[in-house]
């Protein structure tokens, strides 16, 4: 039964490269209906050369609301395609705060991607209500600073350890844990620009 379901599956995915819009459209619509189970299938998709196929897949994941799509959605909000990363993002919004943890994740450890940014803006500006403003207003702030890739993941982070203590569990993560747990926002400027120099020579 398993196996004729992974069969069906990577059939399905096979067809959303058709060059035929009712076929591709076909395909994406029995992947959402056969949901979780096609996920790690389509997951392991997202590296399709080709984007329509990326859009179908995002689309298709975005359809599924699964929470454990959200890591690689989130790094589809680097997509070279600007329809694929849009998608990830309207994606990210229906997971409503499942997605989060890996969006703030993200933003702490790579705040010098602009598309990683941008996309991590539109996602928390529709999320951003009721409960969970207060935890991430502050972030859509420092997205906005003229110094973005410094403020972010200071904001970042403080908005992740306000949700873990509003969801009740804290970070394992020893890197996390050691960068919130910092004493000032200054040391973090300090170590944020650091790694930003470094990175800027390593380009050279």
């Amino acid at each position: 039964m398993a196996q004729e379901l992974n069969s069906t599956v990577t059939n399905l995915i096979q067809n959303l490269a058709s060059s035929d819009d009712l076929t591709r459209t076909k395909a994406r619509k029995t992947l959402v209906e056969i949901g979780s189970p096609a996920v790690p299938a389509l997951i392991a998709s997202l590296g399709n050369p080709h984007p329509m196929v990326r859009w179908e897949i995002v689309k298709a994941l975005g359809e599924i609301r699964d929470p454990k799509t959200a890591l690689a959605l989130v790094n589809c909000l680097e997509d070279d395609e600007f329809d694929v990363r849009w998608l990830a993002a309207e994606a990210l919004i229906s997971l409503d705060i499942k997605g989060l943890r890996p969006l703030l994740d993200a933003l702490i450890r790579h705040s010098d991607s602009v598309a990683l940014r941008e996309g991590g803006h539109h996602v928390l500006h529709d999320l951003a209500k009721g409960e969970l403003r207060k935890y991430l207003a502050p972030v859509l702030i420092a997205l906005e600073d003229v110094e973005s890739s410094i403020e972010t993941p200071i904001a970042a982070a403080r908005a992740l350890r306000g949700l873990e203590e509003f969801l009740g569990h804290q970070s394992e993560d020893p890197f996390l844990r050691s960068f919130t747990a910092e004493q000032t926002a200054g040391t973090l400027r300090s170590r944020l620009r650091a790694r930003k120099y470094a990175r800027s020579l390593r380009k050279l």
